[in-house]
């Protein structure tokens, strides 16, 4: 399965490590399913980091590393306008240029169009449930730390 994650999932999982957005992306990358980015998504994350969590140039730098070890970067051939939030259109741009089969994101207008040009999207929730690990990735925030640690 090709899987493109919005940028309010990366900003979910960086900014609550542990979290199911975090534990979402790890089981996609451990279920050896192709995960894709692009610079335009990255870009948001980064700037998103930036402005409303005060992450460090240094930091953002890492950040940038991390995501694309995590990720296949894909470079869009075309321009789409089919949702209001500029950022949003450069998912679908991701997703078109990757092949995607499914879009996971968190943004409800994007969430309202259930699947454009043949791609999927699905909530964090839905995307969890269909890897079929919602016990796995759902467990409580100690249960993970414990379970780690163990």
């Amino acid at each position: 399965m090709k899987v493109v994650f919005d940028s309010n999932i990366y900003v979910s999982t960086l900014a609550t490590p542990g979290g199911v957005a975090d534990r979402a992306i790890r089981a996609a990358t451990e279920a050896a399913l192709e995960v894709f980015i692009s610079r335009p998504i990255l870009e948001e994350v980064l700037g998103v980091m930036s402005r409303k969590f005060a992450r460090a140039p240094e930091e953002l730098a890492r950040t940038a590393l991390y995501l694309a070890s995590l990720a296949e970067v894909v470079t869009p051939r075309r321009r789409i306008d089919v949702l209001t939030d500029a950022p949003d259109n450069r998912v679908l741009e991701c997703a078109s240029a990757a092949g995607a089969d499914v879009i996971v994101t968190g943004d409800r207008e994007m969430l309202s169009l259930g699947t454009w040009e043949g791609i999927e999207i699905l909530s964090l929730r839905q995307f969890v449930d269909r890897l079929g690990r919602a016990q796995d990735i759902h467990q409580s925030r100690a249960a993970y730390r414990v379970r780690k640690a163990a």
